[in-house]
């Protein structure tokens, strides 16, 4: 596989499933989106979606210019993927051309939240591959790490996974409505990060596996986007954004640091 160089954006020719190579002397840290790069609870983000969007759809009475069909994999990625839950909510129904008061949305969107929550105690947190190795060698090499999550659930999940203490920053749904920051594809939550680990957004690396969360960093002017492609959309990846693909984390590589490199000197 072509190795990417981060000094410049990559060229088209090896943007999908290529190796990215993270330096030191490129950039100064990587934000992270939390779901579906760093653990597998995307998969659980989904379930707990169609649980709820199924369940409510099946007890509404038919009316002309709705759409009652069942939630699939592709509205959860266009519509509520890596967004804040009452924004996911709205849009899913909208585009379904159902419309509900928006303490229904709400109403919605907290019965999500719970289904994943029994969800997450059922069935654990699984880490996606690469991911422990790579933040371990970009805490080695110097890199700065910040976590970012659209959930309210992020630091439970951190704690289910053992991650706690790994990052060096988070900004998660929780933190995002204290401070008023609009959700993804709009940088805000990113550039928070981005701040809270003192690091310009040119010297940044933004890691995500969403369509609103590739677009986020590249409307943030982060340096890199990677965009995590576990299911065949890369195309659609880099259409609104990432610069790169990959799989999953075994395919990005951290350089080591020069200051590790040098020899010791008595």
């Amino acid at each position: 596989m072509p190795l990417v160089p981060t000094g410049v954006r990559p060229s088209a020719e090896v943007a999908v499933n290529a190796v990215v190579q993270l330096s030191r002397t490129a950039f100064d840290a990587v934000v992270m989106d939390l779901d579906g790069v760093i653990t597998d609870t995307a998969s659980l983000h989904e379930m707990a979606w169609k649980r709820m969007f199924d369940g409510f759809m099946s007890t509404r009475p038919p009316s002309a210019g709705e759409d009652h069909r069942p939630f699939e994999n592709e509205d959860y990625r266009r519509f509520v993927d890596g967004m804040p839950r009452f924004d996911g909510a709205l849009g899913f129904l909208t585009s379904r051309g159902i419309t509900v008061p928006p303490e229904k949305v709400r109403e919605l969107a907290a019965q999500k939240d719970g289904d994943f929550r029994d969800l997450l105690a059922h069935e654990g947190v699984k880490l996606i591959p690469g991911a422990l190795p790579l933040l371990i060698a970009l805490r080695r090499a110097g890199l700065r790490t910040a976590i970012v999550s659209a959930s309210r659930n992020c630091s439970a999940v951190l704690g289910r996974a053992g991650l706690t203490d790994v990052f060096d920053a988070s900004v998660d749904g929780v933190i995002a409505a204290e401070l008023g920051l609009p959700g993804k594809p709009d940088p805000a939550v990113y550039l928070e990060a981005a701040g809270r680990l003192r690091t310009p957004p040119e010297r940044s690396v933004v890691v995500e596996d969403a369509l609103a969360g590739v677009e986020a960093g590249r409307r943030g002017g982060f340096g890199l986007v990677v965009g995590v492609d576990r299911a065949g959309h890369g195309q659609e990846l880099l259409d609104h954004g990432a610069d790169v693909i990959v799989a999953d984390l075994t395919g990005v590589e951290v350089a080591a640091s020069p200051v590790m490199e040098a020899p010791c000197r008595e």
